[in-house]
This record gives structure tokens, sequence and C-alpha cells, in this order.
């Protein structure tokens, strides 16, 4: 792996533990040498994160689109910066530019991103790893959805494994850099109806 995408919050929700999070997270990226890939803004955990990587002498690499730069205020110290039309773009040149994906705590916008790469994955776009950054438990209600949509037949249950669920950062890249892509699972299948 050389490079990691990262979606993260416009913001720095409630809890001082997401900040750390992202602090961590860049600074662990930095001592790997990983370039750090996401969506160029610098405020929220976006702007941390890429702040600490920064700071510590790593690479962060933005993709914002056109109508967004005001809006989302773009970090002026990036090593790269990409200007895109749309949000669509944006998404596919972040996924074209990275090796694996990384969730911190975010909204919307993050879980559009997130389920996006989760679902190029299950149909086969793409085998990089997709790993959650657990903070405070943020992610365990997802996991939980993402469990009751195997148990209701929506999901092949071996498909969970296409996120890698870690509260720290060094185990979660540790998990992704020796992820194993999943075989290549039947998304369309007939459930017996009872």
């Amino acid at each position: 792996m050389k490079r990691i995408c990262v979606f993260a919050g416009s913001s720095m929700g409630v809890h001082p533990e997401f900040a750390a999070a992202a602090e961590k997270l860049g600074a662990e990226l930095a001592a790997r040498k990983l370039e750090l890939v996401y969506g160029g803004s610098n405020k929220g955990l976006m702007g941390r994160v890429a702040d600490t990587v920064l700071k510590a002498g790593g690479k962060a690499i933005g993709v914002m689109p056109t109508g967004l730069i005001r809006s989302e205020r773009v970090h002026t110290e990036l090593t790269e910066f990409y200007e895109v039309k749309t949000m669509h773009e944006r998404k596919a040149k972040m996924g074209e530019l990275a090796d694996g994906f990384i969730a911190l705590p975010g909204g919307y916008g993050t879980f559009e991103e997130l389920f996006e790469a989760v679902c190029w994955g299950q149909i086969g776009i793409h085998d990089k790893p997709i790993g959650l950054l657990n903070v405070n438990g943020y992610y365990e209600p997802l996991i939980a959805l993402v469990r009751h949509a195997i148990e209701a037949g929506f999901i092949p249950a071996k498909q969970d494994e296409l996120l890698l669920l870690e509260s720290d950062p060094a185990r979660l890249l540790d998990r992704m850099e020796s992820y194993t892509p999943l075989k290549r699972v039947k998304k369309w299948c007939e459930v017996e109806m009872p």
C-alpha cells in the first residue's frame, strides 16, 4: 500500500476523542510513509488528519469538486490538489489514487463515500481493504446493521469481512496491509422464503 483514502467528517463532532483519533491516524500514516488521499478540506476531522500528516512530513492529496471549494475551505498546504467537476468524479479520483480506504467518524457524506467503496468491493470493481476507525464505538451500530442485513438475506455472510473494524489506527493499518481480498461470492442469489 502506498496511499490511503480517508473519509471523515467536515466537523469535529462532539467528543474530543474524534479529533484525537484523526491526529493519531494522521501520525500513523506519516510514520508508515503512507500518503493521505481525502476530500481536500481544512475543516473538521478531514482537516485535522491532513494537518497531522503534513506536520509529520507526510504527503496529503486533496480532491474537491468546484462547487464545494468555497464552502469546504480548501486546505492550502496540500502536497497535491485535484479540482474536479462533480462529487462522482471526486469519489472516482480518490478511489483511483488510493490503495485502501478508512472511514473516521462522520455524517451522511462519510457514510455515502464509505458505502460506495464497500459496494465497489462487493461487486468486484476493486479489491482494496476498507477500514472503520471505531472511535468510542461510533461504527458499532453500522456493523449491527450490516449483520442485520446478512441475517435478512441481503448480504452474503462472508462479505461482512469487507469491513475491517478497529479502534486503534496502528492495528487497523496492520490489518489493511495484510488484507487478503475475499474470494468472489455470488452477489445475486435467491433466498428461500418461509
